[in-house]
């Protein structure tokens, strides 16, 4: 840089500076780097408010987040067992209803099952009373036959009403699924292991053996003795006595 020297006018009374060229040029300069230096810093607060840095991530909030989503979904869940636990104790108690419910018709049908059965019985009750009054009234004991066999009638009739029919074994092959063999009796007009007389009939309740009948089996009789009996021989016949001798006659040897 060049010293100027200040040179003062005496028209005006003022200082006049004579400054160089150069000196102008260098002041225009410096004042136009200051001021593309001022712009720069200008700019960088714009761009940083633009493009702000993002945010560290808050643990705290993070977990408080998770907290919160647990406790509803253990609401949720708890809602759900109390619902279920509710229908279990309903079903529960419908079940127990229900188990009550099928022991007192149980009970009922084991006190109560035999009435109609009972009550198709009492005719034959009925028919037996008059029979026993006929006779203490009148003294007529023969009739009673016939009232008791009517009565025997109408007492198979209600059994066989029921499902109870008797069946006969007489003139039958044994069968021990159907039959008991009390004994056997002697018979040569039967085959061997016929039936041959009954002792109490059977029953059966529809397709099932009440009680087997009671009977006697048929056996061929024993055969005669082939061997002949000996025959007895006679006894020895003793002589008869002669006369008796004459005085003084003696026996010849």
């Amino acid at each position: 840089m060049t010293n100027s020297t200040p040179v003062v006018s005496s028209e005006t009374g003022k200082f006049s500076t004579d400054i160089a060229a150069e000196l102008i040029s260098a002041a225009v300069e410096s004042v136009e780097k200051h001021r593309q230096d001022g712009d720069e810093l200008a700019v960088e607060p714009e761009v940083a408010a633009e493009a702000p840095a993002a945010p560290e991530p808050d643990p705290l909030a993070e977990l408080r987040t998770r907290l919160e989503a647990s406790e509803s979904t253990g609401r949720e869940l708890e809602g759900q067992l109390k619902e279920s636990r509710e229908q279990t104790l309903r079903a529960l108690a419908d079940l127990d209803n229900a188990r009550k419910r099928a022991q007192r018709e149980r009970e009922e049908v084991v006190r109560y099952g035999l009435e109609r059965s009972l009550k198709d019985l009492l005719p034959v009750v009925d028919n037996l009373e008059r029979a026993l009054d006929l006779g203490s009234r009148t003294g007529n004991w023969e009739g009673l036959e016939e009232g008791v066999r009517m009565t025997r009638k109408l007492l198979e009739d209600t059994l066989a009403r029921q499902g109870l029919k008797p069946f006969s074994a007489l003139g039958q092959p044994f069968d021990p699924h159907l039959h008991e063999a009390m004994g056997h009796e002697d018979r040569s007009d039967l085959t061997p292991g016929t039936v041959s007389s009954e002792v109490l009939r059977g029953f059966k309740l529809h397709d099932r053996l009440v009680r087997p009948a009671l009977v006697m089996v048929a056996r061929a009789p024993p055969a005669a003795s082939s061997e002949a009996v000996a025959e007895t021989p006679p006894a020895a016949s003793e002589p008869e006595p002669g006369p008796p001798a004459a005085p003084g006659q003696t026996e010849e040897a």
